[in-house]
């Protein structure tokens, strides 16, 4: 294993659904981005993963990283798994599992990014 964690789309499917408590994050570019991602999700370009590092350890809790086809995003596990961070996974197949699997698009912030 890689140090981290892999959600496929239905479990976080049903994470959302049931209440669970974790912080998902688009590790997209801004123009990826704009294109429309999970409902809920933090815009935070993979570049700018070491510069929040410290948002990103401690107790943190549980933290699903995603891009769009999950090569970006299993970097970002790796980055945090490195640091000591525990509850990192990573979206299968990245938004375009997401957007395959016939779930919605929804409009990101993009302010700050």
């Amino acid at each position: 294993m890689f140090g981290f964690n892999e959600v496929d789309v239905a479990t976080l499917e049903q994470w959302k659904a049931g209440g669970e408590s974790f912080r998902l994050i688009d590790v997209r570019t801004p123009a990826e981005i704009a294109r429309g991602g999970i409902e809920g999700a933090e815009p935070m370009p993979l570049h700018l993963i070491p510069l929040k590092l410290g948002e990103l350890t401690g107790d943190a809790g549980k933290i699903v990283f995603y891009c769009q086809s999950g090569a970006r995003s299993a970097q970002a596990c790796a980055f945090l798994a490195q640091h000591g961070v525990d509850e990192v996974y990573n979206l299968q197949g990245g938004i375009m599992a997401w957007a395959r699997s016939g779930r919605p698009l929804a409009e990101l912030p993009l302010e700050g990014v």
